[in-house]
């Protein structure tokens, strides 16, 4: 949801208090809307998943999660010249090391245009110098991602085939994010993406025997409501094929003012979830020594699809990225288990506004 979960983009941009005229609903059409929407304040492309290999007969664990981000700037929209910057490009990749118990995160910023940073509208092409995720078309016509992020102390060359349909969030594509009408986003998902490629930490290479992976493509005028401070967000993928998706946003005390998400089964029927039917209770909980932010590094998640044990596989995954969106918050990979306490998923748990409230406007 940000996605996922994050829209901290606008932060870079001067703010428009006035609230956005109304729009006509849009009918999402692919591979159209595989691309950016330039028109809408903030946009981002994420993919998290997790991937297993041997490594000298040992089993070894990576959680991977990779963030573009396009934020329109209100202020520079009627200049002419060609350096205003009216598009601003970020990017975020993390790699969460499970037998390593670390996490390693690098930030990207730029200025959309000049050859530095795009975002193609036809389909899913963002670029930020040698940073990029692209949709290509396969030679048997299907359509699948790939990535290329070479960042500071690792590396992902990454492919994402669909092995599902894509879902779409809310009704028809149009996710509510809060009680007013405005706050909403366009919002689809394609959980259980295949991976496949490799990943090189601290120049050592790690070709991927198995991945999975879940990508989230939202787009936003007024994402947040103004009492908002963050919201919670889980993508998983569960073991037998089906996919869970839920969220809520939180006041300043913690409490939910709006929630929602999306269940579909492995047989392919979906469920869109009200926002009196998602409940998230927090469990354990983690101080991080570099913000002091008290994260709940478990929760129990209880939708109409089932309740579920969410937690996190490495206490600290939290990012600091002050140097391009401006927020701090933890993004990480986690399992998920049934109620007997048998794990039947995994995925990425969000959790945003903890250090200080994420400002979206």
């Amino acid at each position: 949801m940000q996605r996922r979960s994050v829209l901290w983009a606008a932060l870079a941009a001067p703010a428009v208090l006035a609230a956005a005229p109304p729009r006509e609903r849009l009918q999402l059409q692919f591979p159209r809307d595989f691309g950016s929407h330039p028109d809408w304040r903030t946009e981002w492309w994420y993919i998290t998943g997790h991937a297993a290999l041997q490594e000298r007969g040992k089993a070894r664990s990576f959680g991977f999660q990779l963030t573009f981000f396009r934020s329109r700037v209100d202020a520079t929209q009627p200049l002419r010249s060609a350096f205003a910057a009216r598009q601003l490009i970020f990017a975020h990749a993390a790699l969460t090391d499970l037998q390593g118990a670390r996490l390693l995160h690098d930030q990207r910023i730029a200025r959309e245009g000049m050859g530095v940073a795009s975002a193609a509208q036809e389909d899913t092409d963002v670029r930020l110098r040698d940073w990029f995720l692209r949709r290509e078309t396969t030679s048997e016509g299907a359509g699948r991602y790939v990535s290329r992020i070479a960042a500071q102390g690792f590396a992902l060359n990454l492919r994402f085939t669909p092995t599902q349909p894509v879902l779409l969030q809310g009704d028809a594509g149009l996710s509510r994010k809060g009680a007013a009408p405005e706050e909403t986003s366009y919002y689809y998902s394609e959980p259980h993406l295949k991976a496949q490629g490799s990943i090189t930490l601290e120049g050592r290479r790690f070709e991927l025997d198995s991945g999975t992976a879940w990508l989230d493509h939202e787009w936003s005028e007024t994402y947040m409501a103004p009492q908002a401070v963050g919201w919670d967000w889980i993508g998983m993928n569960l073991d037998d094929g089906s996919a869970l998706m839920a969220f809520r946003m939180r006041d300043r005390a913690g409490g939910s003012l709006w929630a929602g998400g999306a269940w579909r089964s492995s047989r392919g029927q979906t469920r869109s979830f009200g926002p009196d039917e998602v409940r998230f209770e927090a469990g354990r909980r983690w101080k991080s020594p570099a913000s002091q932010a008290s994260y709940p590094v478990q929760w129990t998640v209880t939708t109409p699809a089932g309740r579920f044990v969410v937690k996190a596989l490495l206490d600290n995954q939290e990012l600091d990225s002050r140097g391009s969106t401006g927020a701090i918050y933890w993004e990480g990979l986690s399992d998920m288990l049934d109620e007997r306490g048998t794990p039947v998923g995994r995925g990425y748990l969000e959790m945003t506004g903890y250090a200080q409230a994420l400002k979206m406007q």
